[in-house]
């Protein structure tokens, strides 16, 4: 009997169950059969049975019986003490798009060609921010090339006078697709149009010197911004310019190869691009600046063409027709041949803006050279004597503050209002006095009196 009983202990199902060496289904099944064969003076197996089992328990411990124990325990605290893969930490670059409902609209600002501002407030920190829905209900080709362009270059292009890029939130639907921005006061364009007079020319130099380090930037960094207006610059109330509106800038590359001819609006657009060039450089972007430098000396356009004959006209008798001494390869363009342009030997630009210095004109001739090659560039251009010369840049935050209109801000007259008495409920037959006059609250004088001592 403990012949058996050591061996019933030995070829537990227990042991098997925990260590995968031991585990031989089919060697019990032969020791069982085994044992009923050498078991013929039993009653019966069922007697065998309960003798095994009722002799288990009295056995001392051996050593093969208590190992299955530590080792259960040793395994299962192996497994709980194996750490699990925590998820890493979200990255703010590919984290989900939050809501738009996160921010409350306050007011409608603008819509342009490519998107509609609003002006809203963030229910969370409290911050009010301008938000552009970009005009995807007439998409049949899925997300917009020039809506990817903007996004990409405002995220690439960080400068303090380029608008800043918070987030990109979600509507309800696929086609509702907000851009966050820092919501600034004004546009150029809207601040000039209702300012009484134009910049003074220290204010000019702040605000070109900002532009231009802007634009510098982005050339750079290979970026062309083909859309440069005043309407597309923002002038908050601390004197700090940004430049918004990406929605034709693209990344380009050396060289640059043909692309889009149809870009920037017509009175800012360069004369290679109206005469048809097939390829253009960063010198757009700086013909552009010379148009705006203008518009912000004079208050007003430099050349506001109705159409893109009408605009190569202007810009003819402005700074004199161009030749191939002047402008090489000028003949060669394909709309040079096609347009019978008046003869203008010289340019009026000096006659054009009396009250500016030499070095002003300079600066303002060499943004506006026919040559893009011998057109000067932004870096160039902050190095200018113009910025060094009296009167100095006024500093920023010397500017005159304004009504924002996107705000909804009026600016307030004063006018004198109406005499009290009217609203005093008083009849026309009373006598009011002295009220409402220099003399009110001093009694009448019934006269002279003498007094005698």
């Amino acid at each position: 009997m403990e012949s058996l009983n050591t061996n019933t202990i030995k070829r537990s199902k227990w042991a098997s169950d925990e260590s995968e060496e031991d585990i031989k289904p089919q060697e019990p099944k032969k020791h069982k059969k085994k044992e009923k064969i050498t078991k013929p003076n039993s009653d019966s197996t069922s007697a065998v049975r309960l003798a095994t089992i009722s002799a288990a328990p009295p056995v001392s411990a051996p050593a093969p019986a208590p190992e299955p124990e530590p080792v259960q325990t040793q395994t299962q605290t192996q497994t709980n003490r194996i750490p699990r893969p925590t998820s890493p930490p979200p990255n703010p670059l590919l984290s989900a798009c939050r809501s738009v409902d996160c921010y409350e609209r306050l007011n409608h600002i603008e819509e342009g060609s490519y998107g509609i501002v609003f002006r809203a407030r963030d229910r969370e920190t409290g911050d009010i921010v301008a938000l552009k829905k970009l005009k995807l209900e007439k998409e049949k080709n899925g997300f917009p090339v020039t809506s990817l362009r903007e996004i990409n270059t405002l995220m690439i292009a960080k400068h303090p006078n380029i608008v800043n890029v918070r987030e990109i939130v979600m509507g309800n639907h696929l086609n509702q697709v907000f851009i966050v921005m820092d919501f600034i006061e004004h546009d150029l364009k809207t601040l000039m149009t209702d300012m009484r007079a134009p910049f003074f020319q220290s204010e000019v130099k702040t605000l070109m010197i900002q532009l231009l380090s802007a634009v510098s930037l982005m050339h750079e960094n290979w970026i062309i911004h083909r859309d440069l207006k005043t309407s597309n610059l923002l002038l908050n109330n601390r004197g700090e310019i940004k430049v918004a509106d990406f929605g034709l800038a693209r990344k380009y590359g050396s060289p640059m190869g043909n692309m889009t001819q149809l870009v920037v609006t017509l009175w800012y657009r360069a004369p290679e691009l109206l005469l048809g060039a097939k390829e253009y450089t960063t010198a757009i972007d700086m013909w552009s600046i010379g148009c705006i430098f203008a518009e912000l000396i004079n208050n007003e356009p430099l050349l506001p063409g109705r159409s893109e004959i009408d605009q190569i006209d202007k810009i003819f008798k402005l700074l004199g027709t161009p030749s191939e001494e002047v402008w090489p390869g000028f003949t060669s363009l394909p709309h040079a041949q096609n347009v019978a342009f008046v003869k203008q030997p010289y340019s009026n630009l000096r006659s054009r803006f009396v009250c500016m210095t030499e070095a002003g004109i300079d600066l303002m001739s060499r943004m506006l050279t026919y040559d893009p090659a011998r057109r000067i560039t932004a870096e160039q251009a902050l190095k200018h004597p113009f910025f060094s010369e009296t009167p100095y840049p006024k500093d920023p935050a010397l500017f005159p503050t304004w009504p924002s209109k996107g705000s909804g801000e009026k600016r307030k007259v004063h006018s004198p209002s109406a005499p009290q008495g009217a609203h005093a409920g008083m009849d026309d037959d009373e006598d009011p006095g002295l009220e409402g006059t220099l003399f009110a609250g001093q009694s009448e004088s019934t006269g002279f009196r003498l007094k005698l001592a």
